[in-house]
């Protein structure tokens, strides 16, 4: 149980990760190359790199080998899924 919450502390616990989940859980399904979400969370590229890296190292995210490389959530994963829903039923989600 500690690692679940261990991993939520690491996919949660910067406002960079929380941006891109929000972008990335309003499309589950839609990928999303680093320079779109750079646009539409407002990160510098430096910091979108570093929290992708955090989030797929959990499998929140999954990275797409494609050129260029597209990013999608991972809605197959328990936590994720949680989240999800977390994230909708905030008001003004």
């Amino acid at each position: 149980m500690r690692v679940v919450w261990d991993d939520v502390e690491a996919g949660l616990g910067s406002p960079g990760r929380i941006r891109i989940l929000r972008v990335l859980l309003r499309k589950p399904g839609e990928r999303f190359t680093r320079y779109a979400l750079e646009r539409l969370t407002g990160l510098k590229p430096v910091d979108v790199r570093r929290n992708l890296s955090v989030l797929v190292s959990l499998g929140w995210v999954r990275e797409n080998p494609y050129d260029p490389r597209t990013y999608e959530v991972n809605m197959d994963n328990d936590v994720v899924k949680i989240i999800a829903e977390f994230f909708r039923r905030l008001p003004g989600a």
